[in-house]
Order: structure tokens, then C-alpha cells, then sequence
């Protein structure tokens, strides 16, 4: 259980949670009129009592998120029971909004914390979820290189029963040839981390995320401006993991494989060069256009892995391209899908848990943007436009036909604080992915239940 929540009915004050209309025959009501509430989306009103602090009221939220600026919008060392509101979104915002990074500087205030109301263990695993993925990208390179991210593949299946398996050395370089490339620059090697989970007749979900733990650019090297955040590169590793987690802790009836690239882009004489021609796991060659569109090329041969499995769907994360960033911003990533039940599916479960993606298109006219005179494609364009659709289309390559595919490209990072939204890492995305999976399999009739 999370810090931010307490199991037991342990002594606690009342969070009265209210609409605009109806709170004020509450106990403490006039108090709060006289100071100015109403009942407001987030708006919190303390109510004094004969030994102090009697209770508070809370203007329900229109998401869960909103509930995240309780832990730290009431007074610290505090302990409180819901009265009414949404339970289960209370518990997921709450400990959305308690989240902060402590690794190494211990937080200037502990959190409120709130009791765990019943049937609440669903929002309790989802925000676990949260606070892994947000804890990978938060943390430094020096200290999260692609042995340390392998590792916390590791620590989650074992936590869950999965099996667990590090590719690398001699089967890294033949079998993940594009991965091996991207992170033969660096001392730190690269390596596959498989996870693999669930019931051998259940439905096969795939996961693919990209872990580039520290992307300089490469050769081509990146400005320091844009180098600064780039331990969050492994951010689509990170969620996808998240994703890989809530799976399992809320038992999905499927049958789970997550292959991360954990790979670092560095500069040294060993760094694969412009230009270099380089061969996929699927055997297209590629030639390098710019050495720091490395994170498709591991998706590449991560796509190809997860082909050759034939599951019944594909997802891939990846703090992919600035392109989609531009388009859609940091809070909105920009899905890319060839079967259009699958994209749906994910756009109806980001707009119920209200962490919202949007479709771009396939475009195929932009396809043979990726020509190359020496190799079967190149990993870039050489024109300056729709970056986010041709990194999309190059990542299409590499998946089988007739297997439903969507591709999440994602900022992974809050550049503020918000509420339930704390600066630093974020699992964009991840609650999105978890309800389309659950949906399409329904929907399609791959889901036992």
C-alpha cells in the first residue's frame, strides 16, 4: 500500500465531498459560507470543531486528478475518511497528487493521508502503477542505465509470478541487430528485458517500449537545451511497464508480453555513424540519417519480435518525436493505429479515465519520405515536416500485416505542478492504454470474460 493511505479505521476527520447545491445543511456549513465557499470543482473549506480542525468539505472534482490537491491542500500529518464523492476516483487522484520523487532529498512536507474506503484495490494497483513508472523516469541516468532498467522488469515479474528473461552479448547482436547499433557507443550495454505472464489459451497482448535511458543525439549531437531531460527517453519503457504492472495486479484475463529496449545513445568511437547501414531483426537494411532517430530503429527489431509472436494486439510507448509535441502538446499523446476498432477502443478508454490521446494519421502518401538510395529505407526524412507520421510510418514497417497495432507517442513528463500532476515524470498515457485494451478484446470477442 502506498504511504499516502492508510488501511485500518484508525482515528480520522470527516472530507465531506460536495456539489454547489445540497452542502449546506452539513454540519460547519455556515462557517464555510462566511469564508467564502461554494461548493466549487476543488475547492476545500476547513471546519473548525471544539478541538481544533473538525472535518473539511471538498467541491467534487470533474476528474480524478482533481482530487490530487487534497494530499497537500490539507493540513500535513492529518488523517481522513471520504464522505461521499467517487471512491475509487478519490483514491486514484489522491495518490496521483501525494506522488513526489524523494530519492535523494526527502520531501519538505509528508502528505495528508486518507483512509482506503472498500472496493477501492483496482484505483490502489493503477496508482502503484503511477508511482513506478513516474519513479523510472524521475530518476538520473547515472544511476538508471539500461542494467537498471532491465532490472525493475525484473523486480515487477517477480512480484507478480512472471517470467522474466534478459537478452544480451552475442544474442543481442544477432538477434536485436538495430538495438546493438544504437547502444554500441556506450560502456553501458545495451539489452532486451522480456517479461512474459497469464494463461497459454488467454488472448496475447504485446507491449514494446523504449527504453533509451540517456539519448545525447548521438553523433548527431543534441544542443544542451535539448539534452537536458533526456534521462526521461526511456519514458515509453516506463509506461509501458506501468501498463504491464496495473495488468497483472488487477488480474487482465489475457496473456502478457512486454519486450523493452534498454539501450543508452551515446558519443564515443564505437557510435554508429551517419550514413552507417545498419540490418533490422525483420533483415531491412536501414541507412542512418540522423543518429538521433534512434528510438524507431529499437522499436524496429522490438516490433518485429513481438510479430513474430503473433498476438492478438500490439502497443508500443516511446518518447518518440518533438513533431508530436508541437502538434499536441505534453499532456496529449499522439496515437497512430492501422486498425481503426483498436484506436477507438483507446481514444473511449483516455477519454473515460481522463487521460485523453488523439488520433493522427497513417498517411501513406508520405510513405516514400523514407527512401533511401543504399539501404530499403532510411530512419529519417529529409523534409522538415510531419515528423510524428513518418516516425509512425517507419515503426509500421515492422509489423506484420492483420495484426491490430497502435503506437503512443508520448511526452512522458509534467514541466509543472498540478493538481495530481506533480513536476517531473508522468505515465502519460498509461490509463488510457490500460481501458482500450480491456475494451477492444470485448468488443472484438477476444476477452473471456
Amino acid at each position: 500500500m502506498l504511504p499516502c493511505l492508510v488501511p485500518d479505521a484508525a482515528p480520522s476527520l470527516p472530507l465531506h465531498v460536495v456539489t454547489p447545491e445540497g452542502w449546506e445543511a452539513l454540519p460547519g456549513a455556515d462557517f464555510a459560507r462566511a469564508s467564502g465557499f461554494g461548493g466549487r470543482p476543488g475547492e476545500i473549506a476547513l471546519l473548525p470543531g471544539e478541538g481544533g480542525l473538525a472535518g473539511a468539505l471538498f467541491g467534487a472534482p470533474r476528474t480524478a486528478e482533481g482530487y490530487g490537491a487534497l494530499p497537500y491542500g490539507l493540513p500535513e500529518g492529518t488523517l481522513w475518511r471520504l464522505e461521499g464523492g467517487d471512491a475509487a476516483a478519490a483514491v486514484l487522484g489522491w495518490c496521483l497528487g501525494a506522488y513526489r520523487y524523494t530519492r535523494f532529498k526527502p520531501g519538505k512536507r509528508a502528505p495528508a493521508r486518507l483512509i482506503t474506503p472498500p472496493g477501492t484495490e483496482t484505483s490502489q494497483a493503477l496508482a502503484a502503477a503511477i508511482w513506478r513508472a513516474r519513479d523510472l523516469i524521475n530518476a538520473p541516468a547515472n544511476h538508471l542505465g539500461p542494467a537498471e532498467l532491465a532490472e525493475a522488469v525484473g523486480d515487477v515479474a517477480a512480484a507478480h509470478g512472471a517470467r522474466f528473461r534478459v537478452i544480451e552479448g552475442d544474442a543481442l547482436r544477432t538477434g536485436f541487430p538495430a538495438i546493438q547499433a544504437v547502444g554500441q557507443g556506450s560502456p553501458r550495454a545495451p539489452r532486451v528485458a522480456v517479461l512474459e505472464w497469464g494463461a497459454e489459451d488467454a488472448p496475447l497482448v504485446a507491449l514494446c517500449g523504449k527504453g533509451v535511458c540517456f539519448d545525447t543525439g548521438g553523433l548527431d549531437l543534441k544542443p544542451p537545451s535539448s539534452m537536458l531531460r533526456m534521462k526521461k527517453d526511456m519514458g515509453g519503457a516506463a509506461v509501458m511497464l506501468g501498463l504491464a504492472e496495473a495488468l497483472m495486479a488487477t488480474a487482465a484475463p489475457i496473456r502478457l508480453l512486454l519486450v523493452i529496449g534498454a539501450v543508452e545513445n551515446s558519443v564515443s568511437g564505437e557510435a554508429f555513424r551517419p550514413l552507417d547501414v545498419i540490418r533490422t531483426r525483420k533483415g531491412l537494411t536501414v541507412e542512418i540519417g540522423n543518429t538521433d532517430a534512434e528510438g524507431r530503429l529499437v522499436l524496429s527489431d522490438l516490433l518485429t519480435y513481438a510479430g513474430e509472436q503473433s498476438p492478438r494486439l500490439i502497443l508500443n510507448g516511446c518518447t518518440l518525436t518533438g513533431a508530436a509535441r508541437v502538434a499536441l502538446g505534453p499532456d496529449l499523446p499522439a496515437l497512430f493505429s492501422n486498425d481503426d476498432a483498436l484506436a477507438q477502443a483507446l481514444m473511449d478508454g483516455g477519454r473515460e479515465a481522463g487521460d485523453p490521446v488523439w488520433r493522427l494519421p497513417l498517411h501513406e502518401g508520405y510513405a516514400n519520405w523514407l527512401e533511401s538510395g543504399v539501404a530499403d529505407l532510411n530512419n529519417v526524412s529529409t523534409r522538415p515536416m510531419a515528423g510524428a507520421v513518418v516516425a509512425a510510418l517507419f515503426l509500421q514497417r515492422f509489423v506484420p500485416d492483420g495484426i491490430p497495432w497502435a503506437h503512443l507517442d508520448l511526452y512522458a513528463w509534467n514541466d509543472s505542478t498540478r493538481a495530481g500532476r506533480p513536476e517531473g515524470g508522468e505515465a502519460t498515457g498509461l490509463r488510457a492504454a490500460l481501458g482500450g485494451i480491456e475494451r477492444f478484446l470485448a468488443r472484438t470477442g477476444a476477452d473471456p470474460r
